[in-house]
């Protein structure tokens, strides 16, 4: 469910990127930048949005176990009660699932990546 969160997120944000970039990468291939460039910037982009979004959920969510642990909730289920929830996480499922979404994030923007380092410099320019 996560991948495909990630996937349809990136990709919506960087198919707008490049829509609403049209004449900027017909000026950018008009002076000869090669597609090969104009990929590697929006690849770029869409690299930076998956470790930025990866930052603040990391940060969001152990702040948030943090504050559960520190509030010390307790809650009754069935026939126990008193139970303390105490939420946690190990390091490796942190990084496991930051570079799955990184990943992911990655693989999202190639295509809009693609269809921007292809456009015809021409038809981009009289793209209103």
């Amino acid at each position: 469910m996560l991948v495909a969160i990630v996937l349809v997120s990136i990709m919506n944000v960087m198919i707008m990127a490049v829509y609403e970039r049209i004449n900027e990468i017909g000026t950018m291939a008009a002076i000869g930048t090669v597609p090969g460039k104009i990929l590697s910037l929006f690849m770029v982009e869409g690299f930076l949005l998956g470790v930025f979004g990866t930052l603040i959920g990391v940060v969001i969510s152990l702040v948030t176990i943090a504050g559960m642990n520190t509030a010390k909730i307790s809650f009754d289920f069935g026939r126990q009660k008193g139970l303390l929830l105490s939420p946690t996480i190990a390091l490796n499922d942190v990084v496991t699932v930051a570079g799955i979404v990184i990943a992911i994030a990655v693989l999202a923007s190639l295509q809009p990546a693609w269809k921007a380092a292809r456009m015809d410099p021409i038809t981009a320019l009289r793209h209103i």
